[in-house]
């Protein structure tokens, strides 16, 4: 089996907010999430609004490279 023909693939969500604005000084990291894509029916950059824990409100998550 081939790695690369997968259909769905496994993409990594980071805070918009949170790597934009640099971390707050009294946060202690970036809020990520793991989800699954179908990469036929989503061939961009997937954003999801998520709730960011150190932000601590709702905000875009972004898809990033792993």
């Amino acid at each position: 089996m081939a790695k690369g023909k997968d259909v769905r693939v496994r993409v990594i969500l980071e805070c918009t907010g949170c790597v934009r604005n640099g971390v707050n000084k009294e946060s202690t990291g970036i809020s990520r999430y793991i989800t699954q894509k179908n990469r036929h029916n989503t061939p961009s950059r997937l954003e999801l609004r998520k709730f960011c824990p150190y932000c601590f409100k709702h905000t875009i998550h972004g898809e990033i490279k792993k």
